[in-house]
């Protein structure tokens, strides 16, 4: 190769579900037909009125130049709405709100924002694994924390503070959490935000979750005094079923999103505005559309759990999210084996948990984002 590539390509990895897709379009191609519950893709389609608001927003010639890099005033307006009625949290619509082009870019501009090299990051494992990742392209240090089923999938706050904190600048939490389901409760953010505020040590919470399974779903900005420290991460892709749209947001203080702002204004160019008028109209779907998507996966969720059970493995029925968290049989020897054993023989692929930390070893993991006939297909391959 001519042209050496940086070094901190070498401290990252091509993302599992990357190269595990590519196997399985090659099984797939062979005619094997496999069953993919792996993926967490939505695949109902967003509200009829958001699909008619873009349709309509594409056919008007002024809407397709460039947009501003803080978003329309109209999602901005929308978000801000959507957090006082879901999330009872106030935020200002021109200075605390940020429209990303989905979460996952924005833990890219939240990490370049503020880590410097030899900086420290407190990541939770088992996590999403891009937070890892994002730490060692900015040349920071990623620490783990544990996430113990038998802590409820919490952090332990007496091992965190034996810990040497002094070099940590951010720390990542997820919940409703990813992999696991476990839920937020306000005794947990409130935990953080004392913790973030004790070490200086800045605290953010994605929370793309909530919506799918949870009644009284909770943001951490909803603490008191949680702005001073923290930074909330949202996004539509798997609340409103619009993954491929590409649309999330960050709620923080106003010097939060100015300081990452500067990071944004320099890597993209503004959202599609068809997309931040049809994202406005999808935040504002009725009561009724949000109970009828939590019916759905409370229904898939039980054949989920009938697949879980054939497999001969454990699982925690209250649980939120799009997902099932569950423990491997103890005669099997890891994750990858028996992932790798049911796609092989079963033809049904589940995510296994080692890819989201060393405490995801005893775990597997089953996406909820099939529709009933395809999740029954699969416990039948499962049961014979």
């Amino acid at each position: 190769m001519l042209i050496e590539p940086a070094r901190r390509i070498n401290l990252v990895s091509e993302y599992y579900f990357s190269t595990k897709l590519s196997e399985i379009r090659k099984m797939n191609a062979n005619g094997q037909s496999i069953i993919n519950l792996g993926i967490g893709n939505p695949d109902l389609s967003p509200s009829k009125n958001t699909i008619r608001e873009l349709m309509e927003a594409v056919g008007d010639i002024a809407n397709h130049g460039y947009q501003s890099y803080i978003g329309i005033p109209e999602l901005r307006e929308a978000f801000a709405d959507w957090y006082k009625k879901f999330y009872q949290v106030e935020l200002n619509s021109a200075t605390e709100i940020l429209p990303l082009l989905g979460s996952k870019e924005g833990i890219m501009h939240i990490s370049l924002a503020f880590l410097n090299p030899g900086d420290e990051v407190l990541v939770p494992d088992p996590a999403y694994p891009a937070y890892k990742a994002v730490a060692a392209l900015c040349e920071a240090k990623a620490v783990d924390y544990d996430l113990l089923e038998s802590n409820n999938w919490c952090p332990d706050f007496n091992q965190l503070e034996k810990m040497d904190l002094t070099k940590v600048k951010l720390m990542w939490v997820n919940y409703p959490n990813m992999p696991t389901g476990k839920s937020a409760s306000e005794k947990l953010f409130r935990q953080l935000i004392a913790f973030g505020k004790k070490h200086r040590i800045l605290i953010v919470n994605d929370n793309p979750y909530s919506l799918i399974s949870a009644d009284r779903p909770l943001s951490i900005l909803s603490v008191d005094g949680a702005k001073e420290i923290a930074i909330e991460l949202n996004s539509l892709s798997k609340s409103h079923n619009m993954a491929g749209w590409r649309v999330g947001m960050i709620g923080a203080d106003s010097r939060f999103i100015q300081t990452i702002l500067k990071v944004k204004s320099n890597m993209d160019s503004g959202m599609f505005k068809p997309i931040q008028l049809a994202a406005a109209e999808a935040l504002r779907n009725t009561e009724d559309w949000y109970t009828t998507q939590r019916k759905v996966y409370a229904d898939r969720k039980e054949i989920g759990k009938k697949i879980i059970s054939a497999l001969g493995c454990e699982f925690n029925s209250e649980s939120s999210g799009m997902f099932i968290w569950a423990k491997i049989p103890s005669q099997v020897n890891s994750s990858m084996e028996f992932s790798e054993d049911i796609l092989q023989n079963k033809k049904v692929f589940i995510t296994p948990g080692f890819i989201f930390g060393k405490n995801g070893e005893r775990y597997i993991r089953l996406s909820l984002a099939n529709d009933e006939a395809i999740l029954n297909e699969a416990l039948n391959r499962i049961l014979k």
